[in-house]
């Protein structure tokens, strides 16, 4: 965890792209969707039929913000040739690139939400929890907590949205893992205290696969950009 921060600190990166910021998501313990890193279409058709159909191909760089805006996410592809197809689309776009992104397709049953670190000027690291998708810049529907978080507070966290009741049984899909998402928002929080190079953590949307959350998009901005880092 800490290599991959430090390689991105000596680069001078303002992120760390969506590989690694997964990676890091991963080691802290946050569930993640299963993704890899392919360069060549050959090799993002070898993970696809090792994940299973359908996967998400997305271009990989830590300056790529706006994957979705530049054409850079194919979604939902069910077979070889869509994948190949996609992989030359992204790959041929003329961006420069780590890779490109081969990810499970999560289908979840449409409930979504958010988790988020930031750091506030007088409090430090904070952790947020809220509805997410397309809800989350409507409804700010969220609870915040300032690091470090115990189970405790991770439990009231959840407890404080208003749309709680997503969380229990709904519509045929079982309650939510709830020990599983504490843990996740635990986890988060101690991230934000124990490695300052982490300026904020974005993850959005957090699908509940069963009763299972699993990010399906995470995004870590490092503090460099706050303190003025290279420009995209």
């Amino acid at each position: 965890m800490k290599e991959i921060l430090k390689k991105a600190m000596e680069r001078g990166q303002k992120a760390l792209s969506e590989f690694d910021s997964k990676r890091l998501m991963a080691m802290a313990g946050f569930p993640v969707s299963r993704n890899d890193l392919a360069s060549s279409r050959d090799e993002a058709v070898a993970i696809a039929k090792s994940f299973g159909f359908p996967v998400v191909l997305k271009g990989c760089s830590d300056i790529l913000t706006h994957k979705t805006e530049m054409g850079m996410v194919k979604l939902k592809l069910k077979t070889e040739t869509e994948v190949a197809e996609a992989y030359d689309e992204i790959a041929g776009k003329g961006v420069v690139l780590d890779g490109v992104l081969v990810q499970e397709w999560i289908e979840g049953d449409k409930r979504e939400f958010v988790v988020g670190l930031t750091r506030d000027p007088q409090f430090g690291p904070c952790v947020m929890f809220g509805l997410g998708g397309i809800f989350t810049e409507a409804l700010r529907d969220v609870s915040f907590r300032v690091a470090p978080l115990s189970e405790m507070d991770a439990e009231e966290m959840i407890d404080e949205i208003q749309t709680k009741k997503l969380l229990g049984e709904f519509r045929g899909s079982p309650a939510v893992d709830r020990a599983e998402l504490v843990k996740a928002l635990v986890g988060i929080g101690r991230l934000g205290l124990e490695y300052d190079e982490i300026a904020e953590i974005d993850v959005n949307p957090l699908i509940i696969d069963g009763d299972k959350p699993v990010a399906v998009d995470a995004l870590v901005i490092l503090s460099a950009a706050k303190a003025g880092g290279k420009s995209a």
